[in-house]
């Protein structure tokens, strides 16, 4: 039973086809070099050996002769130990790569296995063990970091909303209340789209608070924040991508009504993963259908007015939001740019 073990815990290529442990090519060098050191010093020592008076000739023997041969063996040990660690991480990596793929594939087909549950349960096992605590923390923290700057942005700004059309009066020559509020600055829009980083970014939340004060801006953030709570749900963080942005052209163009191939560069999310997902649950989730067409659709018009006065600069700075972000990939995914 003891060999058994060993034999399934050391790698395979330490052992021959009985089963046998072999030496390996670090075990025969320091092999060699113990003997070479043992005859050379052994030789020299055991010459010298009656010109040492007293016990003084042991301890010479012991220290010029053994130690050394100790040190080549522990030496030895350890690079031993570093290839067998190298090799076993080697072997998880494409195990964890194997279930990856094995799990994407059954995502994308739409099949109902049974053992499908399973794959998912062990490829978050085995994700679960490689990721740093820290990364862990800092991607359930943006989302909700997220959600809480919602929550307490919209509290103030509900206050502060003026009632319906149909409870106020009117302003002189029938001008509502909402035209004499100033234009949303674009700064504060891109920022807003972004959503305040952590519960101490005051800057990000006073942002947040004036864009809600304007209803377009208000309606594709509340779109935004709804979408992005859905991905989490999969494990989607907007953090984690990192798509291939687009020049500011080609969103000209889109804001213009270009579609199609012409503007397939603003889909530049990659990560298959992802993309997997999105697509799964877009045909098999209704709610997460309608939540993504409806973003969709308020970006696209939210967009349009933005390009007509923003310039170049604000245009890169808006497709690297979280907003923009999950824009590319759900437009990805629904076939925006096809």
């Amino acid at each position: 039973m003891a060999d058994s073990n060993d034999s399934r815990s050391a790698p395979l290529g330490m052992y021959d086809q009985g089963g046998k442990r072999r030496m390996t090519g670090i075990e025969i060098a320091a092999l060699a070099a113990s003997l070479l050191w043992l005859i050379l010093s052994g030789g020299y020592v055991f010459a010298l050996g009656p010109a040492i008076p007293g016990g003084l000739g042991f301890v010479l023997a012991v220290m010029v002769v053994f130690l050394p041969v100790a040190i080549i063996w522990v030496a030895a040990m350890t690079a031993r130990a570093s290839r067998v660690m190298r090799e076993e991480s080697t072997r998880l990596q494409t195990a964890i790569e194997a279930i990856r793929k094995s799990y994407l594939t059954q995502a994308q087909t739409g099949r109902n296995d049974p053992s499908a549950s399973t794959l998912a349960r062990k490829l978050d096992e085995i994700a679960a063990a490689q990721r740093k605590i820290e990364t862990t923390l800092a991607m359930l923290g943006s989302t909700r970091a997220a959600q809480a700057a919602l929550v307490q942005a919209q509290a103030p700004a509900a206050a502060a909303e003026p009632a319906p059309a149909d409870d106020q009066p009117a302003l002189s020559l029938g001008t509502p209340a909402e035209a004499l509020e100033p234009p949303l600055a674009h700064a504060d829009f891109i920022r807003a789209l972004n959503f305040p980083d952590t519960a101490e970014d005051l800057e990000g939340f006073a942002a947040l608070r004036r864009a809600l004060k304007d209803r377009p801006a208000a309606q594709l953030i509340q779109a935004s924040q709804d979408v992005l709570t859905l991905l989490s749900q999969d494990g989607i963080y907007m953090d984690d991508l990192r798509p291939d942005l687009a020049r500011p052209e080609v969103w000209r163009d889109f804001a213009k009504g270009t579609r199609g191939r012409a503007v397939a560069a603003l889909g530049g999310v990659r990560d298959r993963a992802s993309l997997a997902l999105s697509s799964g649950r877009m045909k098999q989730d209704a709610i997460f259908r309608d939540a993504a067409h409806h973003f969709l659709r308020l970006y696209d018009r939210a967009f349009v007015r933005f390009a007509e006065t923003a310039t170049d600069t604000e245009i890169a700075e808006l497709s690297n939001t979280r907003t923009a972000r999950a824009f590319m990939l759900l437009g990805r995914v629904a076939g925006a740019f096809d």
